[in-house]
């Protein structure tokens, strides 16, 4: 008889029970089914809970373990922006509020705006309410805002807007991912040159080359080096928060800036003080949009894990012993000008600072490395749904979803880094130009996430309003005290986001002139079909025609009639449509429809997440009864050139630069995944 154990006991089967208690062979069993029935139905089904439990404790911890390997896992790409701003946010707050009330209610005001930020910001609307709205599982800005454009019973009006600061936000993305490396490394390498002045000649070269040998790496991809990240910025939080105790112990009197009355009492005293230094708190909540960004890599659960039970608690304890050490010390401070004082490394011992400096500048450069895989992805989505032109998509993993890299934009981010290096040449200059693209994409996202709550979580317009309307004032106070910073900096990412939201609008609205001309050339497609027969000779094999439309005849079809005058006996029609949501199930990707007379029409959906693979995609159509074989196709695309027209609906030199993008964009044989020996280009000339 075989006996099965389970938790570590043997597990008797349930027919070999059964027999047992029929043929009476054992005395034990025949006594309790006759003389205690009861007794034994009682024993039977604790056994059964037992083993029950013992099942879910075993489904459970895999489901645990995986909990935990994910939170590790955005500890180390989620939150090292956010987690790095203690290098520079705390000195410059109060620096910016101590100009006219004493440094010690500085320190206490500043400790106090900035817990409430971290609270109301990142907590209570990121974590809270924001992460709730995910687009099928994914975050981010195009996400939330295609979430948004797609909820029933709104205007076109309104859809309008969404979609334009759909556009604004993306532009503002693109400043900060310039600041972010240049701030964060600048701030931890300028530890060297704390109480030494012998450092400071090299701390911009050696910023330059780690800046450098960042982006240099990024085609090799993270996925070995990603898996450190989690650990080491789990050593980075434990001992930014040790330090911060420490300092706390010394002066426990800092505990009182949890009362919001310090930072209110900071308004009430110097309100124009209070409201520039507003410009600075925000440093201390930059990175929160990669919380909601980044969800659907990790998931909502392990990202607020991480962020309410490490990262919190690891931010307020540092920033408070910063303030702690400015009452305890207020030379601690330093001056705006001052390198030998630093307020971050004055907690740190003196025989740990320079192995403090190389931590710091390590979870700083994994921080711009987070900064710059989501500039990455956010290109990637922008290309997918026609706001940029088509680029080089690179995926750097064969596992890891989401590891790609832009050669195009990677090169563009690491010439724009280097200038503002040399140019603002220290975290305190930089400081004035970071925040303000935060603090605009924070008030997109409050905007757009509203709608998701009025119109999908049934909140009603007024409740919506009441709750995201008090978020939106404090996100416009943020935003409104980064203006002031215009002039000595915040014009840098200004001008960033208006270069990139011009190039953005002149390719979205020269695109859809552009189809519109193809469009109003071509023929129906109807009418080819009704001409088919009689029109050419059909000769052996398969056509793929890709399309912009799947109405109308392909460019590359009607010149292949005219100049070959042949058709194949066999045509597909094949239209890529991106779909506003992240990703397409599988199910849903293809439509197949035959057309007769051996055309198909073909579409293949997918969504701004993903990577266009034409063939891939065909290959998947034989259950929809087209079978096709790459290896003997045909895919025929049509190579464009556009020249001015006399009546264009740019200026002559924006037409110019539509031009321009035009022939730079990728060919689409690359971009869709075409096999190159496979491939028939035939070239036309368009007026635009």
């Amino acid at each position: 008889m075989v006996r099965a154990r389970e938790n570590g006991r043997p597990r008797w089967p349930k027919e070999s029970l059964a027999h047992i208690a029929a043929s009476h062979d054992s005395p034990r069993l025949s006594m309790q089914n006759s003389i205690a029935p009861d007794v034994f139905e009682a024993e039977r089904k604790n056994e059964a809970a037992q083993e029950k439990r013992a099942a879910e404790a075993a489904a459970a911890t895999p489901s645990r373990r995986r909990t935990a390997v994910l939170t590790l896992g955005a500890l180390g790409v989620v939150f090292g922006d956010i987690g790095t701003s203690p290098l520079y946010a705390m000195r410059k707050s109060i620096q910016g509020a101590s100009g006219q009330v004493p440094d010690a209610m500085a320190a206490m005001g500043s400790a106090s705006l900035i817990f409430w930020a971290l609270i109301i910001v990142v907590t209570i609307k990121y974590v809270s309410l924001i992460m709730r709205a995910d687009n099928d599982g994914e975050g981010g800005s195009l996400a939330l805002a295609a979430l948004a454009h797609r909820s029933p019973g709104i205007s076109r009006r309104l859809k309008s807007t969404i979609g334009i600061a759909a556009l604004v936000g993306l532009a503002l993305f693109y400043g900060d991912g310039m600041l972010t490396p240049a701030i964060s490394v600048l701030s931890a390498v300028e530890g060297l040159g704390v109480g030494s002045q012998s450092f400071q000649p090299f701390i911009i070269p050696l910023v330059l080359i780690i800046l450098v040998g960042l982006f240099v790496l990024q085609a090799r991809g993270t996925t070995h080096i990603g898996r450190l990240f989690g650990p080491i910025m789990v050593v980075w939080m434990g001992i930014i928060a040790t330090l911060g105790a420490i300092s706390i112990v010394r002066t426990p009197g800092v505990l009182w800036a949890l009362n919001p009355y310090y930072g209110i009492n900071l308004f009430l005293r110097e309100p124009w003080t209070a409201f520039t230094a507003l410009g600075f708190v925000v440093l201390s909540v930059t990175g929160c949009e990669a919380l909601y960004a980044d969800m659907g890599h990790f998931g909502r659960h392990p990202i607020r894990y991480a962020w309410m039970y490490v990262v919190l608690p690891a931010l307020v304890l540092n920033y408070f012993g910063q303030a702690g050490a400015v009452l305890h010390n207020p030379r601690a401070l330093g001056g705006a000008d001052d390198p030998s004082s630093y307020l971050f490394f004055g907690l740190v011992p003196h025989w740990a600072h320079y192995p403090m400096v190389i931590l710091a500048t390590v979870a700083t450069v994994i921080a711009s490395q987070a900064v710059i895989s989501g500039v990455f992805s956010i290109t990637q989505q922008a290309v997918q749904l026609g706001r940029l032109p088509r680029m080089e998509i690179r995926h750097t993993s064969a596992t890891e979803y989401g590891q790609i890299y832009v050669p195009r934009m990677n090169a563009f981010l690491l010439v724009g880094v280097v200038l503002i290096v040399l140019i603002f040449r220290s975290s305190d200059a930089l400081a004035a130009a970071y925040g303000i693209a935060v603090s605009g994409v924070m008030v997109i996202d409050t905007f757009n996430a509203s709608i998701v709550a009025a119109k999908q979580w049934h909140w009603g317009v007024k409740l919506a309003a009441a709750v995201f309307g008090a978020l939106a004032l404090i996100d416009l106070a943020f935003f409104s005290a980064n203006t002031l910073k215009v002039v000595e900096g915040g014009w840098l990412p200004l001008a960033i986001a208006a270069g990139v939201f011009f190039v953005m609008e002149t390719w979205r609205i020269g695109r859809r002139a552009h189809l519109d001309k193809v469009r109003s050339e071509s023929m129906p497609l109807d009418l080819l079909l009704a001409r088919a027969d009689k029109m050419t000779t059909r000769v052996a094999g398969t056509a793929v025609f890709l399309s912009p439309r799947s109405d109308s005849v392909p460019g590359a079809l009607l010149h292949n009639l005219k100049h070959n005058k042949v058709l194949h006996e066999r045509v597909i029609i094949c239209n890529v449509a991106v779909d506003d949501v992240p990703l397409v199930h599988a199910a849903k990707r293809i439509e197949v429809k035959k057309l007769g007379k051996g055309f198909f029409s073909v579409v293949i959906h997918q969504g701004f997440f993903e990577t266009a693979d034409v063939p891939r995609a065909l290959e998947e159509a034989r259950p929809f009864g087209l079978a096709l074989d790459l290896d003997t196709a045909t895919f025929f695309i049509g190579h464009e050139t556009l020249v001015p027209a006399e009546k264009s609906i740019f200026s002559r030199w924006r037409t110019r630069l539509y031009i321009l993008l035009v022939a730079n964009a990728l060919s689409p044989a690359k971009f869709f995944k075409l096999p190159p020996n496979r491939v028939v280009e035939l070239g036309t000339q368009i007026a635009i």
